[in-house]
């Protein structure tokens, strides 16, 4: 993906939920990607074709666990810790999100073992071409109101509600789980032993 001139930047670990929003519109980018792939299926990879196959299934084979994980293991469990009758409503959705995770993680499973085919043998035949593309539509329908769901409603909330304690923990925890060691400090990330051009680290 490209950054666009006059695009707004991009959320570092300082701004974990922002950074959350920012993975969510490569999930569409890359979903969109495997969807126009899977098209022709049937005819001969080529080499264009082919880096990009490679390259979206390792972003959800890699990255997807990882933005799961932000969320389940760090967001989540901190808003449930917060005592307040307006995260009633929040709550209950979390819960679906957390069962639309491991719908999507199966679905995932199975692109993953017809995509590697694919690469393998160059083509895929006319029954498996057709279900991951059913694959693939049930993957759209199921980010199209989870994301949705995630950008409108939590995150907001989460970002009404979080101490700035618990949102710097957050991306702290992100950052660790990207092999990254910082501090967060006064809007800003400190990275311990980082090179300046991936102090965005942000799959």
């Amino acid at each position: 993906m490209f950054t666009q001139i006059g695009a707004k930047r991009e959320s570092d670990f300082s701004e974990p939920l922002g950074m959350l929003g920012d993975c969510h519109k490569r999930i569409r980018f890359f979903l969109n990607d495997l969807a126009r792939l899977a098209e022709s299926a049937e005819e001969p990879l080529d080499g264009t074709r082919r880096v990009a196959l490679e390259r979206a299934l390792r972003y959800f084979r890699e990255s997807g666990p990882r933005h799961t994980a932000d969320e389940e293991e760090s967001l989540f469990p901190r808003l449930r810790a917060i005592k307040d009758a307006r995260l009633d409503e929040t709550l209950e959705k979390v819960r679906e999100l957390e069962a639309d995770h491991e719908r999507a993680n199966k679905a995932h499973d199975a692109v993953d073992v017809l995509g590697a085919r694919w690469l393998a043998e160059g083509v895929l035949g006319g029954e498996e071409a057709a279900r991951l593309r059913a694959l693939l539509r049930d993957l759209s329908e199921l980010y199209e109101h989870h994301l949705d769901v995630e950008d409108t409603q939590v995150f907001p909330m989460a970002a009404f509600l979080l101490t700035e304690e618990d949102q710097i923990a957050v991306g702290r925890e992100m950052a660790m789980r990207r092999g990254i060691a910082g501090e967060i400090v006064g809007g800003g990330v400190r990275l311990a032993g980082v090179p300046r051009e991936i102090r965005l680290a942000r799959e």
